[in-house]
């Protein structure tokens, strides 16, 4: 097992073994020509990104990094790259800085293939487990309009409907950081990944922002984690109690949000506008039992045109003009997010001269009650507890 993490950071108490968090942060990066500043960022910051989490959330943190690019004819350089877990950023920082963005052949890429290697790595059985999966192009075998080079799937054979399922199992949690606007058609697609697994699906169209998002998804992923293992029983049993009332998705939802809301327990939350599952995701691409059956019902969305926003919108206004409601709820219990006009300022698109979107943040909230769409990802996550 690698060494314990070692990071410069202020001096602090011992601390008692179960202050800390055991964390296992696994990186899968398309190393394609066009990933070039997504690359760049995350060398640039990987440092400062681990002494955040570690000062801010106490954690002995592992890192772990799968680049993937392509398979011959397509890419005949490597599909993908395995760096298992170590407690060195410096060992970290030295694999991104060999990560070179090139080639790529046609669209797709070797999608399937970096989420089984993130699959096969030495996680520990006791850590949070967390993978960020960047990426600006979508796996073999989804669309068949995009140029795909293997349209009938991977040619590994890896299926990545399965693999998410499997990692699910293993409780490893997939944040999608989806490359926009390359990956719109694609969006759905990714939101279904992060779904499976609990996690989430964050849009990105400034690299220099993959490191707030980074600290930001993985301290509230510490948060739930911690707010899991304290209430577990309790959500075991209302889970048990509604699923035998045969009430459906929805309400199992809202049942755990009224019981953790009454337990007063708090929570990290990370703004992620834009980043909000889908119900095609939620209720259509992420029941289908594997990559076929998800290509033969998958429809790419269209690119839609740039969107701009404002602080003094609501984040309901910004999903309609993102074209993003699609039945989404809000995150507020009781009631549609397309009537939810009442929630705090939040971006939204709004006419010119507003500032472009690429000036979004990705700010981190540190003391809040559990979201609807936080109890989403907690009951998702709970149905694999062994």
């Amino acid at each position: 097992m690698a060494a314990a993490l070692h990071v410069e950071k202020p001096a602090q108490p011992q601390l008692a073994k179960h202050d800390s968090s055991i964390l296992d942060l696994a990186f899968a990066m398309d190393c394609t020509g066009s990933m070039g500043s997504y690359i760049e960022s995350a060398t640039q910051n990987i440092r400062a990104i681990v002494e955040e989490i570690v000062t801010s959330e106490k954690s002995d943190i592992h890192l772990a990094l799968v680049e993937y690019r392509d398979h011959p004819p397509q890419e005949n350089t490597f599909v993908i790259r395995v760096h298992d877990f170590t407690g060195s950023v410096k060992e970290m920082k030295g694999w991104l800085e060999q990560c070179e963005a090139s080639g790529g052949g046609d669209t797709p890429e070797a999608v399937a293939d970096a989420l089984h290697g993130v699959l096969k790595l030495s996680w520990r059985p006791e850590a949070t487990k967390i993978c960020v999966l960047i990426s600006d192009a979508p796996p073999h075998g989804l669309d068949p309009n995009c140029g795909d080079g293997f349209p009938d799937g991977d040619p590994s054979g890896i299926d990545p409907i399965k693999t998410v399922r499997d990692m699910a199992e293993k409780q490893i949690t997939l944040y999608c950081v989806g490359v926009e606007p390359p990956i719109v058609p694609y969006r759905d697609f990714f939101m279904t990944l992060a779904y499976l697994t609990g996690g989430q699906y964050v849009p990105m169209v400034n690299a220099k922002l993959l490191a707030q998002v980074i600290i930001g998804g993985v301290r509230e992923e510490i948060s739930l984690e911690r707010l899991m293992k304290d209430a577990e029983e309790d959500i075991q049993k209302e889970m048990a109690q509604a699923e035998a009332d045969g009430i459906n998705e929805e309400e199992i939802t809202a049942r755990v949000n009224r019981l953790l809301v009454t337990k007063n327990l708090r929570v990290k939350q990370m703004e992620n506008l834009g980043g909000a599952t889908s119900s095609a995701a939620k209720e259509l691409y992420s029941k289908c039992v594997d990559m076929s059956e998800l290509r033969s019902r998958y429809k790419p969305e269209p690119v839609p045109e740039p969107v701009y926003h404002s602080r003094m919108a609501t984040r309901a206004s910004y999903r309609r003009g993102a074209g993003l409601m699609d039945k989404v709820k809000t995150d507020c219990a009781g009631g549609d997010d397309a009537n939810s006009e009442e929630e705090a300022p939040a971006f939204a698109p709004v006419a010119a001269p507003a500032a472009p979107i690429t000036e979004m943040t990705y700010d981190l909230r540190e003391d809040e009650a559990v979201s609807m769409a936080q109890t989403e990802r907690i009951v998702q996550r709970m149905r694999y507890k062994k």
